[in-house]
């Protein structure tokens, strides 16, 4: 089936995007810090760095399975549906949701976007207070915010995220998503080789492992936030630690625009490609 005009429009915008990140290199700054990065990493023996990103894996696997069968997300999932009904009421399943046009599946992907990036913009106002609890929860909740509004858009554009091949998928993006834009090209490509070589299969064939030493930078940026975040928690303006407050929901919304915008065009690129093949 061809594209339409709109289609073709928002096809080329991503491979515009694609084309810029895949051109995207890392300066002299950046390198000297990865090299910082890895060889403080590599003091470590072999084994304890396996078991550490083992256990991270491991962590993000759980919790993905437990976002996806949770009563919120399927609650979530019969809202997605309500909205496709909007514009075809013979909608039955979240497959279903690929007869829907482009612009209609952008509408109803976007109410997610929205929604997830003002719970980042919450939780960051929230940590930047500066208690100890509310920061030592940061990292698990941006993991959730940001692991469950990758599922809502995966169902938005059709896709169920309850196969092992689309769970994989799905924490790839995830993993991809909150790199660096500089270190992002090899995961983009990795998605892509998955896309083609292993289309409308059920169990996941490639590699089971998720994080790298390359991943370690962003939990790094999160606990240099909640340094920065315990540093100004007394300055106070009127009583509140509204510099703290504001620094957290920044860092917190900036990440959560990141990975929305990447995995939105990641499933938008699916559902074209699928499109334009049948």
């Amino acid at each position: 089936m061809s594209l339409t005009d709109r289609e073709e429009n928002v096809l080329n915008g991503i491979r515009l995007w694609e084309k810029n990140l895949l051109e995207i290199a890392a300066n002299d700054f950046y390198l000297t810090y990865e090299k910082y990065l890895e060889r403080s990493f590599s003091l470590l023996p072999q084994k304890v760095q396996q078991q550490f990103f083992s256990v991270i894996d491991s962590w993000l696997f759980h919790l993905h399975s437990i976002i996806q069968g949770s009563q919120l997300q399927m609650d979530a999932k019969e809202r997605i549906l309500a909205s496709g009904r909007i514009f075809r009421d013979d909608l039955k399943k979240i497959a279903d949701l690929k007869q829907l046009e482009i612009h209609q599946l952008q509408y109803i992907a976007e109410q997610q976007i929205a929604r997830h990036r003002l719970y980042s913009l919450t939780q960051g106002g929230l940590s930047g207070t500066g208690g100890i609890l509310l920061l030592g929860a940061d990292i698990p909740a941006m993991a959730v915010i940001n692991l469950r509004v990758i599922q809502l858009i995966a169902m938005t554009y059709g896709v169920e995220v309850n196969t092992p091949f689309e769970m994989m998928t799905s924490l790839k993006v995830f993993h991809t998503a909150t790199l660096p834009a500089r270190l992002q090209k090899e995961g983009w490509t990795s998605l892509m080789m998955d896309l083609e070589e292993n289309e409308e299969v059920y169990f996941y064939e490639g590699k089971d492992e998720i994080t790298d030493i390359n991943w370690l930078e962003q939990p790094v940026q999160q606990l240099v936030k909640a340094v920065v975040i315990f540093v100004f928690r007394k300055k106070l303006v009127q009583g509140i630690p509204l510099v703290s407050m504001v620094i957290g929901a920044s860092a917190n919304y900036q990440l959560t625009r990141k990975v929305t915008d990447f995995a939105h065009k990641y499933y938008q690129l699916r559902y074209l490609k699928e499109k334009g093949e049948s």
